[in-house]
């Protein structure tokens, strides 16, 4: 007559406890790398948008120099599209699609008289770090000008500069990033498809690390 060996109940339960542990590691690890995948697709998201929206600035300023031509229209496009070149290497390198374009199509704040004065702007509470070579244009307030708009770079070369497509050249912009409470204050010297772009110098001294855009912006006229 055969004996059937049987496990105690004392056994059982450490076998159950220990397979769900087991199953519960694996439910963890699973979650972590699904977290840490969502994390690292926003960022490139990010990434994306931004140097889009460079690319869409930049085509736009093409457009309207082909469309309205002066002397000097010919040697702008060759270096804005020289620009786009650019881009399209970053593009590349952060894995997003090559020569995805998108305008900045923020709206542009009414004319000063309708603008709320610059004492009310949330930079106020906390003064922002200058970043800029000129630290005296770059410390002082202005007038608060492109409420809404976003800020991105233009993949331009040189020292610290903007363009813009509502302030002529010699302008002076303090930008500030309100998500790192980084300003600083540049020179217009060229025209572009929004209110505020930022060349390479220039993004690199507000921008967030691996960031293309400043959602969070606070652009004002100095001077």
């Amino acid at each position: 007559m055969s004996r059937r060996r049987t496990l105690s109940t004392k056994k059982k339960l450490v076998l159950l406890v220990s397979a769900a542990a087991v199953a519960g590691g694996g439910a963890f690890a699973f979650a972590a790398t699904s977290n840490a995948s969502s994390v690292q697709n926003a960022a490139t998201s990010t990434v994306c948008q931004g140097l889009a929206t460079a690319f869409g600035n930049n085509e736009t300023f093409i457009a309207d120099q082909r469309a309205n031509p002066d002397a000097q229209s010919e040697a702008r496009i060759a270096n804005r599209e020289a620009v786009l070149a650019q881009i399209k290497v970053q593009q590349e390198a952060s894995g997003c699609e090559v020569g995805e374009s998108a305008q900045d199509s923020q709206t542009v704040a009414p004319p000063a008289a309708s603008t709320p004065p610059a004492a009310s702007a949330p930079a106020q509470s906390a003064p922002a770090e200058d970043t800029g070579a000129d630290a005296g244009a770059g410390a002082a307030t202005g007038e608060q000008v492109c409420t809404g708009s976003t800020v991105t770079l233009s993949g331009e070369a040189g020292a610290p500069a903007a363009s813009s497509n509502q302030f002529p050249a010699g302008t002076l912009l303090k930008v500030t990033n309100l998500d790192n409470n980084k300003s600083t204050t540049v020179e217009v010297t060229a025209t572009s498809g929004s209110c505020a772009l930022l060349n390479n110098a220039a993004f690199e001294l507000v921008r967030e690390p691996g960031k293309f855009l400043i959602r969070n912006a606070l652009i004002e006229k100095v001077g």
